[in-house]
Formats: structure tokens, sequence, C-alpha cells
């Protein structure tokens, strides 16, 4: 609790993040691979404290969603966010943080642009029509300097018998994810990081012209990020704005002030 009031005060003292206050606006803001809810607890009071509504979900598997993760599609994640989208009145704003981009842009198909403002992508896979979260890794990855001594996400993983689900190392997890994160943040994410399915990673998205492509898109790249550099991505897609975070890949712990500040922007 004191770490709560402790960021709304300073969510109200700091003008370098919060010049003026915005009408009120509605986030979701979905999580990526192997994390939940949780690794948004630092953005969401920052949000809240200048007047927006922000719900931060678990996706089924995750967090405190007792989904067995052998069970998971994408279409049940597209199904959690579609459904809290619709619980409340007026449109919402979708924020995808890396796997969590495929997501939100497939629950903006369906929900449609009576329901979506716009989405933001947070060092998120940013998709065309047919693209997942594989085969996007896969062009980003074809793009990149031949190096078999980096660390990537397959050498981090721990993959179940069945070939279904996956586990990150922890000690790998600070190298990809959280390099510039507090020992205290790793901690937390280190007690939380969740099983992964590898469903939801393969499956194409099925999206339009006329509904997909016709959402405002802002794309936030995280600049030090260590897992993939998406660069190429928001060049693919169009974007209204393409933003730069001097960054690991989890600015939701590092910099929470920063990106609050450039989500309250877009």
């Amino acid at each position: 609790m004191k770490k709560l009031l402790f960021l709304l005060v300073l969510a109200c003292l700091n003008p370098f993040c919060f010049a003026q206050k915005q009408p009120s606006q509605t986030y979701l803001l979905v999580h990526g691979a192997w994390h939940g809810a949780w690794c948004w607890n630092k953005v969401v009071p920052l949000l809240i404290a200048q007047g927006h509504k922000v719900v931060a979900i678990d996706l089924p598997g995750h967090g405190t969603d007792t989904t067995p993760p052998d069970d998971i599609t994408l279409d049940r994640y597209v199904s959690k966010v579609v459904d809290v989208a619709n619980q409340g009145g007026g449109k919402v704003i979708l924020v995808g943080h890396s796997m969590g981009g495929v997501v939100i842009a497939q629950a903006a198909e369906q929900l449609g642009l009576q329901k979506v403002s716009k989405l933001v992508f947070l060092d998120a896979f940013l998709p065309k029509n047919g693209d997942s979260v594989s085969s996007l890794a896969q062009l980003i990855e074809a793009n990149l300097p031949k190096d078999t001594s980096r660390i990537t996400v397959g050498k981090a993983l721990i993959v179940a018998p069945n070939r279904k689900t996956s586990t990150f190392k922890p000690e790998l997890a600070d190298i990809l994810f959280y390099h510039d994160c507090t020992n205290e943040d790793r901690q937390f994410a280190h007690q939380n990081l969740s099983r992964q399915s590898f469903a939801p990673l393969g499956t194409p998205v099925r999206l339009t012209d006329a509904v997909y492509g016709d959402l405002p898109k802002y794309y936030i790249l995280c600049t030090e990020s260590k897992d993939l550099d998406k660069t190429l991505l928001p060049t693919r897609v169009k974007c209204e704005r393409v933003y730069r975070l001097k960054s690991s890949h989890s600015p939701f712990f590092s910099m929470p002030f920063e990106l609050a500040a450039l989500l309250l922007q877009i």
C-alpha cells in the first residue's frame, strides 16, 4: 500500500511526465508471453492518477487465470480481450506488449471501429493479415546478422515433454527482458512468470483492411531490447507514429513514468 501511494504522489508531482491532464479514456493493457497483468503494476496507478480507467488483464493460463496451459489457443486469448472490452461502455485503447501485439490486433478486428479508438504496440509483434508471432520472429531473425553466440529466446526455454508449452529460464530472462531493471523487479518477475502455450504463437491472424487496417496504430520501440530488434515491424504496417524508448523489453518496470507519459501522449 505504501508503494502504491508513493507512485500516486509522484504521478501528481512529476511535471516531466504529466504536464497536463487529458479527457478520461479507457486503457486495456495486454501482457506478452510468459507474463501476466502483474507486469503493469507500476504503470496502472500512474494512468489512473491522471483520471483514466485502466484494466490490465490476465490472459488465459497467465497470472491468476487457472486455464490449463495445454488447452490455450489464440482464440481464447482474443475472446478474453473482447469480453473485457465489451464489459464497459465507450471506446477502448488497446495496448499490447510483445506477443500481446498479435492478440490486440485480432481482438480489434472482432471489436470493430465502434469499440476501439486506437492500438498501441509496445515493443510488440505488429502483424499484417496472415502473420503470427512465430512468423514475425522468423522474419526478424532472417534480417539479423548471423551470430551463433547470441542468446536467443529459443535458448532460454524449458520445453515441456509434450512440446505444447514452455517456461523461461529466470537467469536468461534477466538478460533478454530485464537487464535495466532493479533486482527487486527481477525477483518479482521470477516469482510470477508463467508457463506459455506454443499454440497462440504459431496461429496466423485474420485481419481486414476495412477494420484493422482503418484503426490508428502507434508503435513504441524499446531501443535497448535484447530479445529481438523490432525496428523492422512498424515499417511493414502503417503507424501514425513510432516512438522510441531507450529501454529494455520491459519499460513497465524500468521506465514506468516515461512509458505512462507516452501512453498519455498518444
